[in-house]
């Protein structure tokens, strides 16, 4: 809370400033604005990957079983349905909403919170001038932070697609996981995550950074309307989706692949990620990149909308800001 003004020796001034003071919202800082980011963070990532869990589940099948599902994404819904039922689309919910939240909270704040750091390390002047090198170091370490909390549900949710009579929804399947086969299988895809997660969020957001930058040199974003920065929001995470989802897509399909099933005893997580590497060549690895392109379009775009709004509705709109 801020400190009460300093007297202007006048009664009638005093009065009037402390009105006004009183009507200024206090500007966060500090935990109380990087709460706020997380939490805008975990529900934009939340809402977006579980509201696309059906996208996701016809996208995992078609990487993990492509002789079979072969007719596209819309042919693919139909498989699904056709094969077990409109219910099987939303396999993996669980996981996804849950792995997604914690993902969302690191991901986004962290992301704030190491531009800031970064600010305070070289400078505000030489941190924009380097904005397009903040913006991706800042995304790596968010993004590897994240990837901890998130490995252990995303390895639940492949499972639990790959193998729809493995348990009944997150509780069984990350239980059973955990006694069968002990915390390391949750992490056997940590590698493969890294190498998709990572490079996708550094696109993802020097994507969105430099269109948004780009749209806003031309429209003065104070005078803009909450509509219009939504839109803009929108279309820039979807120009981002995009680029994300092509620069991540073979280490996707490799994460598919590892938690598909367990490994041959004695076999370590690089050698079998060679093998499936080798086995799946280049254009192997892009296995449901229509799926995926859809997919990752179409949440990051409702991600980056969801997360403006929700920061604006937190007061915490704006963000660490270095473009010029």
């Amino acid at each position: 809370m801020a400190s009460p003004a300093a007297s202007t020796g006048s009664t009638k001034v005093d009065a009037v400033v402390q009105k006004v003071a009183a009507a200024t919202p206090e500007k966060l800082s500090g935990f109380a604005l990087y709460s706020r980011f997380a939490l805008a963070g975990a529900i934009c990532c939340s809402v977006t990957h579980g509201a696309l869990t059906p996208v996701d589940v016809v996208k995992t099948r078609i990487q993990l079983d492509p002789a079979t599902y072969n007719k596209g994404l819309i042919g693919g819904f139909r498989q699904v349905i056709a094969k077990e039922g409109a219910g099987a689309l939303l396999t993996g919910f669980g996981p996804t909403a849950a792995g997604y939240f914690l993902q969302g909270t690191f991901k986004f704040g962290g992301y704030e919170l190491f531009k800031q750091q970064s600010i305070n390390v070289l400078g505000y002047e030489s941190a924009s001038n380097n904005r397009t090198a903040v913006y991706l170091a800042s995304a790596a370490l968010a993004e590897f932070f994240a990837d901890i909390a998130l490995c252990p549900l995303e390895a639940t949710r492949i499972r639990l697609v790959s193998e729809p009579t493995y348990a009944n929804g997150l509780i069984g399947g990350f239980g059973k996981m955990l006694r069968n086969e002990g915390v390391g299988a949750f992490y056997a895809g940590f590698g493969p995550i890294l190498f998709k997660q990572v490079p996708y969020t550094m696109t993802k957001f020097v994507v969105y950074e430099k269109v948004s930058e780009l749209v806003y040199q031309t429209i003065d974003k104070k005078t803009a309307s909450d509509g219009l920065q939504t839109t803009i929001n929108l279309g820039s995470g979807l120009m981002a989706g995009f680029a994300a989802a092509i620069v991540s897509q073979p280490a996707d399909t490799m994460l598919s692949k590892i938690n598909k099933t367990k490994g041959l005893p004695g076999e370590g997580t690089t050698s079998r990620l060679i093998k499936i590497a080798k086995e799946l060549g280049l254009r192997g690895s892009y296995t449901g990149i229509g799926a995926r392109l859809f997919m990752v379009g179409t949440l990051t775009a409702g991600q980056f909308a969801i997360y403006g709004d929700v920061k604006k509705a937190l007061g915490a709109s704006g963000g660490v800001e270095i473009s010029k």
